[in-house]
């Protein structure tokens, strides 16, 4: 779990970088075996999405982790990133209220970035 505490922390702040936007950390290691956290954002754009991925993947490649799943393309309006204990999706704003992982997931509980630090 502390491995996933870090790794999700590391997500969250290469996702902030690239300016992602209302980023939702959720804890869902008491309701899933799928994972221990997912990290939902939105990007305005294609590019900034693929930028956020890119950063993503750079940061937590640095950190030693490596990605498991990529799901989804350049063109792609929902992509998720599978790092086994955490699950980054990254949406452009029409398909994230369409979606709306948050409510399917309410179960789980949304904590802050600082929570992982600890």
């Amino acid at each position: 779990m502390k491995e996933a505490k870090n790794m999700a922390y590391i997500a969250y702040q290469a996702m902030e970088e690239k300016k992602g936007e209302d980023i939702k950390i959720l804890d869902i290691s008491e309701i899933s075996i799928l994972a221990d956290y997912f990290l939902i954002a939105t990007g305005n754009s294609s590019s900034q999405i693929q930028a956020i991925i890119d950063n993503v993947e750079e940061k937590l490649h640095k950190a030693g982790y490596s990605l498991k799943r990529l799901e989804g393309n350049r063109s792609s309006t929902w992509i998720l990133m599978d790092y086994g204990d955490v699950v980054i999706h990254i949406f452009n704003r029409e398909d994230r209220l369409f979606y709306d992982l948050e409510r399917i997931w309410s179960d789980g509980r949304q904590i802050e970035a600082g929570e992982l630090q600890n």
